[in-house]
């Protein structure tokens, strides 16, 4: 264990992340960030384009959004770490933080960027036929796929983008949705119901995915008649949101009952002094990359501010 007490680690990464860590570094706090040995980037590493983020007139791939957010980062003196925090103890005036590899550091402070992970649908064979025709990012697997006809289930931007995504090499996609109109922003859902490659399956919801070795087809109920029909899909991709990472807190930081960290009004501070959270960890509403990195800068410059008493 180094004996060094740092002023600031940030555990995760994504546009909340990196730029805590830019802010933090200008301060001269020489954070040290724990981005994630596998989820290093967050979940914009599994986007395509990013059209909205302000400052990019033609769009930018999600994953060099997030290179250029981590090299500037590192400009500054961020200390980046490719691997994961596993334990924290966040109560008192030094927090102790593990890794993966063993080591063991001490800080003033802790901010906490874990992000979220994707929400399966919790079927038995969903999980058993994972990556086996069963996939949660379109970006990684699609191309597995080229000229079968794939399902896409969910109702938000994130379906409707990885079904548009699809369509590049699918025969055909299938927009599998429980309710009868989209939850996603207009300009997505116009795009999706202009392509000619994807079909729609309202008030419908998949009750099996079947398949020995591999996914053949799904189990289908009409949510509105109970009727229940078997399909045939070459995959199964599901977009129905996602959960956050806040399982290594859950018995210290105060959560809520979706077990999102809870902050005081506007800021990012939780309910252990000198510990901060934000991103996707606490956010219920917007999960933007945009407004994930706000956070992330609210986080730096509370922390800063909390350091400096």
């Amino acid at each position: 264990m180094s004996e060094k007490i740092h002023e600031v680690v940030i555990v995760g990464s994504g546009p909340a992340g990196y730029t805590a860590a830019i802010y933090a570094a200008r301060a001269q706090l020489e954070p040290v960030m724990y981005e994630g040995s596998v989820t290093a980037g967050g979940a914009l590493m599994n986007t395509t384009e990013v059209e909205n983020f302000p400052g990019f007139t033609d769009g930018i791939m999600g994953p060099d959004l997030m290179d250029s957010m981590r090299k500037q980062a590192a400009r500054f003196g961020t200390n980046l770490i490719t691997d994961d925090i596993v334990e924290m103890d966040l109560k008192g005036p030094v927090k102790t933080l593990k890794d993966g590899s063993g080591n063991v550091l001490k800080s003033k402070s802790v901010i906490l960027a874990m992000g979220s992970a994707y929400r399966e649908i919790g079927l038995e064979n969903e999980k058993r036929l994972s990556g086996r025709g069963v996939s949660w990012c379109a970006t990684c697997d699609g191309f597995f796929f080229r000229d079968q006809e794939i399902a896409v289930v969910g109702g938000g931007d994130s379906a409707v983008e990885e079904a548009t995504f699809l369509t590049k090499f699918a025969s055909k996609v299938t927009l599998i949705h429980r309710r009868d109109s989209l939850r996603a922003s207009k300009i997505m859902a116009d795009r999706a119901k202009a392509n000619p490659k994807i079909e729609f399956l309202w008030n419908t919801e998949v009750t099996d995915v079947l398949g020995e070795t591999k996914m053949e087809a799904l189990q289908l109920k009409n949510t509105v008649t109970g009727d229940v029909t078997k399909r045939e899909f070459g995959a199964l991709f599901v977009a129905i949101g996602h959960i956050p990472r806040s399982e290594l807190i859950t018995t210290q930081v105060a959560l809520d009952a979706e077990v999102y960290v809870k902050v005081e009004g506007r800021s990012t501070k939780t309910n252990l002094e000198g510990v901060f959270a934000c991103g996707d960890l606490v956010d219920h509403t917007y999960r933007q990359a945009i407004t994930a990195a706000g956070s992330g800068c609210q986080a730096a410059l509370d922390a800063e501010k909390f350091l400096s008493h």
